[in-house]
């Protein structure tokens, strides 16, 4: 089913016939968290996820992915607003609306990856994990 939000001019969806593949790669490809990521690999990564595509009038200017198993455990990813489009609360408003999905409110535990939005994220009561609680294994084959 697909779902909508809007605010003024702004409309986050969850309808993947939307997305614009050529803005999400273009963004996601210069990233510090995706950089060189082929669009094959941003195509595969989206249809295995629950998407969300931030438009202004009929134009993507954001997204949001989340990886989950709609029980235990979701991971927030690939968050963006084109540069022209910041400082207006959309960042806020597209991780806000995320971590609202009805399918996902009974998810117990959130993760995200950030190296310079922890404000943002804290705002949503995200928080560094305690030591010693979470390891990550990096495979150094894989792609980014």
């Amino acid at each position: 089913m697909v779902c909508e939000w809007k605010r003024g001019e702004y409309t986050i969806s969850t309808d993947r016939q939307r997305l614009d593949l050529d803005v999400i790669h273009g963004y996601l490809g210069c990233s510090y968290w995706a950089t060189g990521r082929s669009r094959e690999r941003v195509a595969e990564s989206i249809a295995r996820s629950l998407v969300l595509g931030l438009y202004h009038c009929d134009s993507q200017v954001g997204f949001a992915r989340v990886l989950t198993d709609y029980v235990a455990l979701a991971f927030l990813a690939d968050v963006f607003v084109l540069e022209s489009h910041r400082g207006k609360g959309l960042g806020g408003w597209l991780v806000e609306v995320a971590t609202s999905l009805p399918e996902l409110r009974s998810v117990k535990r959130w993760h995200l990856g950030t190296r310079d939005a922890q404000g943002l994220y804290r705002k949503f009561g995200f928080g560094e994990p305690a030591p010693g609680v979470y390891m990550d294994r990096i495979n150094l084959e894989g792609d980014t």
